[in-house]
């Protein structure tokens, strides 16, 4: 039976589900999510899919999960890659997957969103200033601990990796610049040559220029 990714093109925590998905060798596909359109605030959508009105949503069967975190780790469990050759390293993962969520995911999206996806009029430069003060913590924290690594946890690519990069492909400014983080960047650029590897834009459906 084919997995249902609902998501979208734009949405970095999409794409951290929809990755994990790519690389697994499941049977997945993506299902848009028209989120410009207001369906995730529709009755409809928080009834069907999420009642937390987010996305992505992984339909499997009967199974229906949200979060990007709870996904990747049922595709780690279904598929048995990304999640660690031990308890130790599970553990590892689960740092990184909640540090990302918290600290350097949750800043980027809010970033890159108020940066590009409102009318320039409306967007606040203080609260912008203070979120890319945020940001260049986190990237350095990451930075760093990459530097001698291949991979953020372990010697292969596992769910950290997965969860840290969600935002980092995107091509709109949010105060990220790959050639300023030489760890991150040659991070990046490793794990878009493992085979299957799709840019948000080209794994999901929907982009900016939809609505151009």
């Amino acid at each position: 039976m084919t997995i249902k990714l609902h998501c979208f093109g734009e949405s970095g925590n999409a794409y951290k589900a929809a990755l994990a998905l790519q690389f697994s060798g499941l049977d997945w596909e993506p299902v848009k999510v028209d989120f410009f359109g207001g369906e995730t605030r529709s009755p409809d959508y928080r009834t069907a899919l999420n009642n937390m009105g987010e996305a992505p949503v992984m339909i499997d069967g009967d199974l229906r999960l949200t979060q990007s975190g709870v996904i990747q780790d049922y595709v780690s469990e279904k598929s048995g890659k990304f999640g660690g050759k031990d308890a130790t390293e599970r553990r590892e993962i689960l740092r990184w997957v909640l540090w990302d969520n918290h600290k350097l995911s949750s800043n980027a999206g809010m970033t890159r969103f108020l940066m590009n996806f409102l009318p320039e009029d409306k967007r606040p430069k203080e609260v912008i200033g203070f979120m890319q003060g945020r940001l260049a913590a986190a990237y350095g924290v990451l930075n760093d601990h990459l530097e001698g690594r291949e991979w953020i946890v372990g010697d292969s690519l596992t769910n950290a990796d997965l969860s840290c990069c969600g935002y980092l492909y995107y091509p709109e400014p949010f105060g990220f610049d790959r050639k300023d983080r030489p760890n991150i960047d040659t991070w990046l650029t490793r794990l878009s040559e493992t085979p299957g590897w799709k840019a948000p834009y080209d794994l999901m459906p929907g982009s900016p220029a939809d609505r151009a």
